[in-house]
């Protein structure tokens, strides 16, 4: 099958002829439909995260089961799936306290490196990413890194929960769990930061102010639901918020993964407010805050994966989205072969999307 290697940082990520096995105890093999380009993909790929190279990246995708191993019991051939990295085994003491986005069992959610689904007629190992690889035309995953999905659902907007909706979705609905009437400003409108508007506005924000210096994406940020529009071209950001709220907002949610917008969330909060950094801010990057703001009993936390119950959450936004509540189709800039990948990623860097994705061939 083809898939797409990244051989080293800050290089071109190149098509290769590679092989998985067939599925063994609680392992599922998956026709990729779908693969979407995320930012944390380009993380790795510049080097801002450590993964072991060579590797297939991806980890926002749909598919079709195709084959199962043993004691699968989950799906069956057929099923349609969207991937999930946060691979949960159920019995570990975050699982059992209903927070299996941090499951620890690392015999299930392997850490990078101990994969062995991914081969190829080169002497050196091919690691898997994320549990994932998506950007191939075969996974193969454990079954907890899966959710089953009504057949009904448009897979190139399925795959779109996989990463993104999910992520900003649930740090408004899981993570933060805006209250209907809140304030609400979003740092940021790409895919997550989009999920995180629309997400505000299903969970009945009161105020969603939308925060890029990107016109075309303010514009799509108010189809989405919000209600105001930041750009910091014009001015001080946590000064526009503050003046268009009359003292700051209730939650605020970074998206970028820089310094100095996880600071001007924390900035822009009203006394009791909370700012969630969903961004991936680089590694052994530090922030600094004023110390007398928490006095005020200001909050600054962070959020992986949007706290999710993949399982629980992952239909339901199908059903938000089949019901006209999730506005998907207006996230999708380019449908992509596999060839293009390169370029998506390009334009990413360049600030022209809000979601690229690859479709496969049926």
């Amino acid at each position: 099958m083809k898939a797409a290697v990244l051989h080293e940082v800050n290089t071109p990520l190149t098509i290769e002829d590679i092989s998985v096995p067939k599925p063994g105890p609680r392992e599922v093999l998956i026709r990729t439909a779908v693969a979407g380009l995320c930012h944390s993909d380009l993380h790795f790929m510049e080097g801002l995260y450590p993964h072991p190279l060579p590797a297939v990246l991806g980890h926002e995708s749909a598919g079709i089961v195709e084959q199962v191993g043993s004691d699968v019991t989950y799906v069956q051939p057929g099923d349609h799936v969207v991937t999930c990295l946060s691979v949960f085994c159920g019995t570990c003491d975050n699982c059992s306290t209903g927070r299996p986005v941090l499951c620890t069992d690392t015999t299930v959610k392997m850490l990078p490196g101990a994969s062995n689904r991914l081969s190829w007629n080169r002497s050196e190992k091919l690691h898997q990413f994320l549990n994932l690889s998506s950007f191939a035309e075969q996974m193969l995953v454990h079954e907890n890194a899966i959710v089953k999905i009504r057949r009904d659902m448009p897979l190139d907007l399925a795959a779109l929960i996989g990463c993104g909706v999910i992520t900003g979705y649930g740090a408004v609905a899981n993570t933060a769990k805006v209250a209907p009437g809140e304030t609400v400003a979003v740092i940021g409108c790409g895919g997550v930061g989009m999920a995180a508007i629309n997400g505000a506005e299903i969970a009945g924000a009161g105020r969603i102010i939308a925060i890029d210096t990107n016109p075309a994406k303010l514009q799509l940020a108010t189809k989405l639901g919000a209600t105001d529009v930041v750009d910091p071209a014009n001015g001080d950001v946590v000064q526009q918020v503050r003046e268009l709220t009359q003292g700051g907002v209730h939650h605020a949610f970074e998206v970028l993964g820089r310094k100095e917008t996880a600071e001007q969330a924390f900035a822009m909060l009203a006394p009791g407010g909370t700012a969630t950094i969903v961004g991936m801010i680089p590694l052994g990057q530090k922030i600094e805050l004023h110390g007398f703001d928490f006095l005020r009993e200001r909050r600054i936390q962070g959020s992986s994966m949007g706290s999710n119950h993949f399982r629980v959450d992952m239909p339901r936004l199908v059903d938000f989205y089949l019901r006209g509540r999730l506005h998907l189709e207006d996230w999708i800039s380019a449908k992509l072969t596999l060839a293009e990948i390169n370029d998506g990623f390009a334009a990413m860097k360049a600030g022209k999307t809000v979601r690229s994705v690859i479709v496969f061939d049926a």
